[in-house]
């Protein structure tokens, strides 16, 4: 489909574009991202040295409290990640409601007509660094920290920044699956630092949309597969993109598997677990690190 077909239609309804929105370029954020890929090896390696570093400083000292902080931390991605939703929704609704499955993951928007989800996706994409923040409130305040949660913070930014730079089409189902899913767990998090005690069924359901994000996600790469095997349309993924995204959205199934189990059913929990699970770590998508277990 052409720029002229893609125009006949009337575009995303967005209530409002701001001035930042309209003027965001997105072959320059392209370019400096292709040009900085390595920064995010960076972030990442520096990422493990303090995390783990942090945690060999912290082992013979008291832990910090930063409930208010925490509070602040978890109500601003809460809020982020609401604009993102609402920003980027609008376009992922328009394409699949007018032009069906295949646009959805094969075509990318013609970002300088549609530059809101544009900007929005660039800042999901950089939100990705801050992000790794989450894991120094676990660090200093002595929580748990499980093997998912900084595999995924690693392999999230990492394939989010790689996928950036090839304006892969079916980025456009991660990136609301993920708005969507942040919004309402950092908004339990938030609510959980203030020390509101919401119900445990909440963190069930932040739980299930996780795991059904992750079967989504795999859903997706085989069907960019199976449209890129057909040879005969066009598909702007690339077999290395479906097969990193694939491994990433599966390994991350089968652990928030595990975890769910153990959290909810009970499977095989050890002397340890239940340490772990009690006083309001019962939850995979709560406070097992206060909030700082999440999908991508």
């Amino acid at each position: 489909m052409n720029k002229m077909d893609y125009m006949k239609v009337t575009g995303p309804n967005y209530s409002y574009v701001f001035n930042f929105e309209e003027e965001f370029i997105h072959q320059d954020t392209r370019a400096w991202m292709t040009k900085h890929w390595t920064n995010c090896f960076y972030f990442c390696g520096i990422y493990m040295i303090l995390i783990f570093g942090g945690q060999h400083y912290m082992a013979s000292r008291p832990k910090f409290d930063l409930r208010g902080v925490l509070s602040l931390w978890n109500t601003l991605l809460a809020t982020f990640s609401i604009i993102g939703f609402t920003r980027t929704a609008p376009e992922f609704i328009h394409v699949l409601r007018n032009y069906g499955l295949y646009h959805s993951v094969c075509i990318p928007s013609f970002i300088e007509d549609d530059r809101v989800s544009g900007f929005w996706t660039w800042m999901f994409v950089l939100s990705k660094v801050p992000e790794l923040g989450d894991t120094v409130f676990i660090v200093l305040r002595k929580q748990p920290l499980i093997f998912l949660h900084w595999y995924h913070h690693v392999t999230v930014l990492l394939y989010a920044w790689f996928s950036y730079t090839e304006y892969t089409a079916s980025a456009r189902w991660f990136v609301v699956m993920n708005y969507c899913v942040h919004s309402i767990m950092y908004s339990y998090y938030a609510l959980k630092a203030m020390r509101y005690s919401p119900p445990k069924w909440i963190s069930m359901v932040i739980t299930g949309l996780q795991l059904t994000q992750m079967v989504i996600g795999c859903a997706i790469n085989v069907w960019a597969y199976q449209y890129l095997e057909l040879n005969q349309v066009e598909c702007h993924i690339s077999r290395i993109n479906i097969r990193l995204s694939l491994m990433m959205y599966f390994s991350y199934f089968v652990l928030f598997a595990r975890f769910f189990h153990k959290a909810y059913l009970g499977g095989g929990r050890s002397r340890s677990d239940k340490k772990m699970y009690s006083n309001g770590n019962s939850h995979i998508a709560a406070d097992y690190s206060n909030g700082k277990l999440k999908a991508n």
